[in-house]
């Protein structure tokens, strides 16, 4: 008992200082890499000639990363899915604005962002930019962790009826940065002037806010997580850790895809409806002289399982819930089933998943949405649409989903990862 409870407190924290390196898509892959090439991976490049032997090696297009271990594996693929961004507000491209004797910048909401969650926090700036190198262009990754931008919520005697706003994501999600003081100094030149790039070779920039405070892990018991970007950054950890723990020499080949774009459709050149997975998994059967037969085969006794969080039970409103199908926080991973296939989950992938779970020695949970309210999807469909891979969607349970800031229990990132082993070594 005393074992387990270390092992949960020690994932508990990993995830923590994981997602605290991580506050955006370009970040989720640098520090995935780092774990990568500890253990002993080596990153690939698409414009290059891969390596022939098998190995473990990860590749990245930009917010997006693919990492995968066929030392002494068998040849049908089990990936692991999931998504690295997450909903916030973004910096809009002419950012500049000044109201009220204020110096404002423009933000632009990412995805469903809980916008109301964004408002009276302390906000940093990450992201990458695209700088001019003579001829050529270098992309850097940015990180700005000082309190630089702040959105201010509106008093509430200013309020019509003293029950707050509906906010307007065009007016109401600009943030100060600062009195206006006549200064001609830019929100960019003073962003760059902190990462230490000089803006004037600024091209181009994909910048976004993160929440400061830092993760943490709480409860009277300290057994529950409140994080940022729990969604999906819990499922990109527990994943890294399912790839990284579990033995080679498996059956399978092993894989590990974490896709950029999730959260705004997917539609992109590093999404999941894009071919960096199909094209990654092809290039990795011709580097064992496979050709496009074999490789088909190979799709065919494939599956994949799309990895991302799930609605726990909320205590205060269990009514949004589905009555037959409650899930507890610290209740362990969780199957999510949808008839009108905005999960991809079937009968087969559903049995892969329970049969994990019973492996893992962890319980399962199998989620419904509400049939009256809309349900959100993720890259499962999508994933099994563009590559014909038999799919199943799950998850660990989570309570405010797409707010600034999340909350999930501590046990639930260890069960969630040992499920996730279980399914990439099935014994």
């Amino acid at each position: 008992m005393a074992d387990t409870a270390i092992t949960t407190t020690a994932t508990a924290q990993g995830l923590c200082d994981f997602v605290d390196a991580s506050p955006s898509p370009f970040h989720v892959c640098a520090t995935a890499a780092t774990y990568l090439r500890d253990a002993g991976f080596t990153e690939l490049h698409e414009a290059q000639a891969w390596p022939t032997e098998p190995g473990a090696h990860f590749v990245i297009r930009g917010g997006s990363l693919i990492a995968w271990d066929a030392r002494d594996a068998g040849t049908a693929f089990r990936i692991i899915g999931g998504h690295t961004d997450s909903p916030n507000l973004r910096l809009k491209q002419h950012p500049e604005l000044r109201s009220a004797g204020l110096r404002m910048v423009g933000l632009e909401p990412y995805g469903g962002a809980w916008l109301n969650s964004w408002l009276d926090r302390d906000l940093g700036l990450s992201g990458r930019v695209a700088i001019r190198r003579g001829s050529t262009i270098e992309q850097r990754l940015i990180r700005v962790d000082d309190p630089i931008l702040r959105v201010p919520q509106l008093a509430i005697h200013l309020s019509e009826d003293r029950k707050g706003v509906t906010l307007d994501p065009q007016r109401h999600v600009n943030a100060v940065w600062g009195v206006d003081t006549g200064d001609s100094r830019t929100f960019l030149e003073t962003v760059c002037a902190r990462a230490d790039v000089d803006a004037a070779e600024v091209l181009g920039w994909e910048l976004m806010t993160h929440d400061l405070a830092p993760s943490t892990v709480v409860g009277a018991d300290g057994d529950l997580i409140s994080a940022p970007r729990l969604d999906n950054q819990g499922t990109c950890y527990a994943g890294l850790r399912a790839l990284l723990d579990g033995a080679t020499g498996a059956a399978h080949t092993r894989v590990l895809a974490l896709f950029d774009h999730e959260e705004v459709g997917s539609a992109s050149d590093r999404g999941a409806a894009s071919d960096l997975l199909i094209s990654t998994l092809e290039r990795i059967v011709a580097g064992r002289g496979g050709d496009r037969s074999e490789f088909l085969r190979t799709m065919a006794s494939s599956v994949c399982v799309s990895g991302d969080m799930a609605h726990a039970t909320h205590p205060n409103y269990p009514d949004r819930h589905e009555p037959a199908h409650r899930i507890a926080v610290n209740g362990g991973p969780v199957l999510k089933v949808n008839q009108n296939l905005r999960y991809a989950s079937d009968a087969g992938g559903e049995a892969l998943f329970a049969l994990a779970c019973e492996q893992a020695g962890v319980p399962l949970q199998r989620y419904v949405h509400r049939a009256d309210l809309p349900c959100g999807s993720t890259i499962g469909p999508i994933t099994a649409t563009r590559t014909g891979l038999s799919t199943v969607d799950v998850g660990a349970p989570q309570l405010a989903m797409h707010s600034a800031r999340e909350l999930m229990g501590a046990a639930d990132i260890t069960s969630y990862s040992a499920a996730l082993q279980a399914f990439l070594s099935p014994v």
